[in-house]
């Protein structure tokens, strides 16, 4: 009697919104019924809806409370969790290359891999493209990561108790923040550090006056903020910030971002402490070097199926795929969390008829629109856009539930109905006996 073939092995490499989702639905489907081994190569150990990024650089969401270990998904889910970073791809030995990883000291703590697989799916996400502008990687943050916001947040801290503690008078732009790039990260993270600074000096920095010695400046080289959303929500996200006192500058070209300002193509300078770049993202580089075509911005050009044009056992999903948007000529899927989700459910189904035997079926994406919200003050947005026969323009506290829905739907994905329900009440209960913002 011979031995029952091996169960295919699907590799996932990334484990952000789409790549979380997805290894979560086929490790409980596949991977606990011995269909597959399901396998997610992360460098990190925790994953973050990088769509609250700009909550967390506020202060406004504590990360400890929101963040998700891998291993402990991959134990609760029916997948397997390998930390590390791939840095290749040999495609004739269908093995996925993973880097060492290392503790701070440089002691290895798992050494370098190399990870075999049947099919492979790649949502590694984007990196912030700086577009080649001098001085933005020894002067500016991203917020790429939970790291960089993290920074940020604790320089921010750290000027305006500096700012009170010191004996000379405040010095013009010494709390100023510039935001390069306005689109939605770039608004709405405006609007969170307004509602967080004043909620910080609050806690005995009486010394700080936000409407004298803080000024908030979002930066965009377009004729308008959030370009590339529609017109409506670009002009009400203007008129809010505007009320909010935040200077807005378009048609303005960052030339050079300077240890305490930005400079702008026409020679104005902007006084800043602080900069944050938020100006346009890329795939990561090393997607150029394993082997399957991708675009100017290391996307990998993938079929309607989700498969590379290269190779149909290899996949890619998110932000790193350069998939083309159907009724809109020459414009690929925007980089949005409610694609990467889209995507995430589509493999699932993919994966199951690939074992029964079927044909992969092509994706296409449903634009259900776009909300942005300016934290508090209001949330503006379209429902149905391109769907249904129209849109539904929205504002206010029904578009604030709206756009926390969105989190809710990951949530439900990864921990099911109940288990995010309890965890939402709990927030909600201890949220009341805790600052509105982080101190420290």
């Amino acid at each position: 009697m011979t031995d029952p073939s091996p169960a295919p092995r699907i590799v996932v490499v990334g484990g952000g919104a789409g790549g979380l989702e997805l290894v979560t639905r086929l490790g409980k489907c596949l991977g606990r019924r011995g269909r597959a081994q399901v396998t997610l190569v992360e460098r990190g150990r925790t994953h973050f809806w990088k769509p609250h990024l700009h909550e967390l650089a506020a202060g406004t969401m504590d990360l400890d409370v929101h963040e998700i270990d891998y291993l402990a998904q991959s134990h609760w889910s029916g997948f397997r969790y390998l930390m590390g970073e791939m840095i290749g791809l040999d495609r004739s030995a269908r093995e996925v290359l993973v880097g060492p990883v290392s503790d701070d000291s440089g002691e290895q703590i798992v050494p370098q891999r190399r990870v075999p697989y049947d099919y492979l799916v790649l949502a590694v996400g984007s990196r912030t493209n700086d577009f080649g502008t001098p001085g933005v990687a020894e002067n500016a943050v991203a917020l790429e990561n939970t790291q960089q916001a993290d920074r940020f947040h604790r320089r921010l801290v750290d000027a305006f108790l500096r700012a009170q503690a010191q004996a000379a008078p405040l010095r013009a732009g010494q709390l100023n923040v510039a935001i390069v790039g306005a689109g939605a990260t770039g608004t709405e993270l405006a609007a969170e550090l307004h509602k967080a600074t004043r909620e910080l000096v609050s806690f005995g920095l009486d010394r700080i006056d936000p409407d004298r010695h803080v000024r908030l400046h979002l930066i965009e080289a377009a004729p308008r903020i959030l370009p590339a959303l529609p017109e409506r929500i670009s002009g009400a996200a203007h008129r809010m910030l505007r009320a909010l006192d935040v200077s807005v500058h378009v048609d303005a070209r960052v030339a050079e971002v300077l240890p305490r300002a930005v400079r702008l193509a026409d020679g104005k300078l902007i006084e800043a402490e602080m900069v944050v770049w938020a100006a346009g993202v890329k795939a990561p580089p090393f997607l150029r070097e394993v082997g399957v075509q991708v675009n100017h911005l290391n996307q990998i050009l993938v079929r309607p199926t989700l498969q590379s044009f290269d190779d149909p056992r290899v996949f890619a999903i998110g932000d790193c795929a350069a998939i083309p948007w159907d009724g809109h000529p020459g414009r690929n899927v925007p980089p949005r969390a409610q694609a990467a989700h889209q995507q995430a459910a589509h493999l699932y189904g993919t994966f199951q008829r690939l074992l029964s035997g079927a044909e992969p079926r092509p994706w296409r994406y449903r634009d259900f629109g776009s909300l942005v919200s300016l934290g508090t003050y209001t949330t503006v947005g379209n429902l149905m856009a391109n769907f249904g026969g129209g849109n539904i323009w929205l504002e206010g506290l029904f578009a604030r539930w709206m756009y926390l829905s969105l989190y809710k739907m990951h949530e439900i994905t990864l921990h099911g109905f109940w288990k995010t329900a309890l965890a939402t009440l709990g927030r909600s209960i201890s949220r009341s006996t805790e600052p509105r913002v982080k101190l420290h």
